[in-house]
């Protein structure tokens, strides 16, 4: 028997308090729950190291902050964990509530591709959708299989992929002033 729309579960940020501490992340899109266990060597490789680039970047410049796998809570439907985000020290301070988790959207939010379809829709899609409906300005998507990564920007209200980027590549961002990292460096 196949569900319609209006009998699928809709699960709520409330919801995920009663799922168990196991270690797994539970993140929500438009009232889906999603449910990933921990990542591959190569992937928390790839977000350690560019979240080390990002960090020394922000505290040398005291723009902002990176963080890693913050909690993102837009609404009750939409709570998710991404892998790395930056924010601006203006937008932060108006993004934290009081448990630490970001209200709203920060500047840019980084992912990495975990294997399956279901994770590279989830990140490719769903989140990009979000990402873009929600304000963010600039998305990463991080394949660390093919060390590439895929450079989103805010054009005329929604992200856009602006550039794919090889390991001989550099990473810069109008939103990091300065701020420049090889592609290589990353999955090193």
């Amino acid at each position: 028997m196949s569900q319609t729309i209006s009998d699928k579960v809709r699960w709520t940020t409330a919801d995920l308090e009663l799922l168990p501490d196991n270690g797994d992340r539970y993140e929500l899109i438009d009232g889906e729950l999603f449910v990933t266990r921990s990542p591959h060597w190569g992937h928390q490789r790839a977000i350690g190291n560019l979240y080390q680039e990002l960090n020394t970047w922000s505290r040398e410049t005291n723009l902002g902050q990176a963080g890693i796998n913050p909690g993102l809570i837009f609404t009750d439907a939409d709570n998710v964990i991404p892998d790395l985000v930056w924010a601006s020290n203006e937008r932060l301070a108006i993004l934290l509530d009081e448990a630490g988790h970001l209200t709203g959207a920060p500047e840019l939010v980084v992912e990495v591709l975990s294997a399956g379809t279901d994770n590279e829709r989830r990140d490719r899609d769903l989140k990009l959708r979000l990402y873009s409906v929600r304000g963010v300005q600039e998305y990463w998507i991080v394949n660390w299989r093919l060390q590439q990564i895929e450079v989103y920007r805010r054009e005329q209200a929604s992200l856009r992929l602006v550039a794919t980027l090889l390991r001989n590549d550099e990473l810069t961002s109008p939103l990091l002033p300065g701020f420049s990292c090889s592609v290589a460096q990353i999955f090193a």
